[in-house]
């Protein structure tokens, strides 16, 4: 099977999201990377682009110059990741869709709830996939979290708690660190920095294994570093779709937590737990029973878990591994609309644009929440009311 021409903008030299793209792209020799805009300074863009092995005349100096470049070419590239800074995301993945690209955004999708809404309209319009990083959606044993609750394990769900909570950015000694401060400045960040960077990963989490959507919710943020004007902990409460009751906690200065993105759901019939930390082992408590742990890779799970999994049981499973399933949905994505066939249903599990969407009107509708003390505000945007 021949593979598909990928490329990539942002995530270079030094950058900490790149290599997982570049690995997780590449894990299934489904995608070949072709063509690049690696820097925003474009010497350096173009030459780590060579170093990584791609022809000079593809190594671009940047995103234009790529988008006039791929788009002139017969063998151009099926699908563009965009890892660049966030307030960049909207301007780039229009444009490439508009193009006829397909297009793997980085987190935040945009940075307000009309370009959200845009960017779905662009992918509808122009008939092309737009997917959104929530990679944590990507590991074996969160998709199998998703089937056990889709055929009815747990009963009805009752609650689902989640949370995304470091240490990371707890020390008040370093509130001028430039790679620190621009997160908590409304002129880089938007409303909101903690919520934004972190807590739409767990609401993702939650409506993803529940398929269930966020309807309305009600948060408490502070700033417990003053000097920052954005939230860096906020407790969000919220209800969603089908009924189920919602709870999240995300913090940046919760001292001694390293990760912290975790998901407990519990429903009429049983329990589950799961952390990203530990994704080898999701936690399975049915009602009157005794505690089950399900191990990722062991015999009988379901399709979904089965078709994400690639190393023998008892080994680790990583982020670029979940990275790496994302690329696997989307490239089974692109040869089936190439093809003209339905998707895979084990496949058609990647994020899309809508998901992108209706994280950036719940990060709006929690800033306007926490200002307003708690006061409940609806979390749909409005294309989806």
């Amino acid at each position: 099977m021949k593979k598909l021409q990928w490329g990539m903008i942002g995530g270079g030299e030094g950058s900490q999201i790149g290599p997982a793209h570049r690995l997780g792209a590449g894990l299934d020799g489904l995608f070949e990377f072709s063509a690049a805009a690696l820097d925003h300074r474009p010497e350096a863009g173009r030459q780590y682009g060579q170093q990584l092995g791609l022809a000079a005349d593809r190594s671009y100096g940047d995103w234009r110059e790529m988008l006039a470049g791929e788009s002139a070419r017969e063998d151009r590239i099926q699908l563009v990741t965009v890892a660049t800074p966030n307030s960049t995301h909207f301007e780039i993945t229009k444009a490439f869709l508009e193009a006829g690209f397909h297009v793997l955004c980085e987190k935040p999708m945009t940075m307000t709830v009309d370009e959200g809404e845009q960017i779905v309209r662009a992918a509808e319009q122009n008939q092309r996939i737009c997917a959104v990083n929530y990679g944590y959606s990507g590991y074996s044993l969160v998709r199998h979290m998703r089937a056990m609750i889709a055929r009815g394990d747990l009963g009805r769900i009752r609650l689902v708690n989640a949370e995304f909570a470091h240490g990371h950015h707890a020390d008040a000694a370093d509130a001028d660190n430039p790679r620190v401060r621009w997160r908590y400045d409304p002129a880089q960040a938007g409303v909101s920095a903690q919520f934004a960077d972190c807590g739409i990963h767990a609401l993702h989490m939650a409506s993803f294994v529940t398929g269930e959507e966020v309807t309305r919710l009600s948060a408490d943020t502070v700033s417990c570093i003053a000097s920052r004007e954005l939230e860096d902990d906020a407790m969000v409460n919220f209800r969603m779709s089908g009924g189920t009751v919602g709870r999240l906690w995300t913090s940046s200065i919760a001292i001694g937590r390293q990760h912290g993105l975790g998901i407990q759901v519990f429903g009429e019939k049983g329990g589950l737990r799961w952390s990203q930390e530990h994704p080898n082992q999701l936690y399975w408590m049915p009602l009157n029973e005794r505690l089950q742990i399900i191990e990722r890779g062991e015999a009988n799970l379901s399709p979904e878990a089965d078709r994400t999994t690639r190393v023998t049981i008892g080994h680790a499973e990583g982020m670029p591994l979940a990275f790496a399933n994302i690329y696997k949905d989307l490239a089974e994505a692109i040869r089936a609309s190439n093809e003209g066939r339905a998707i895979d249903p084990a496949a058609d599990l990647y994020p899309r644009a809508a998901d992108g969407l209706r994280s950036m009107a719940a990060v709006v509708a929690v800033a306007e929440s926490g200002a307003a003390e708690g006061q409940w505000v609806d979390a749909r945007p409005p294309m989806f009311r």
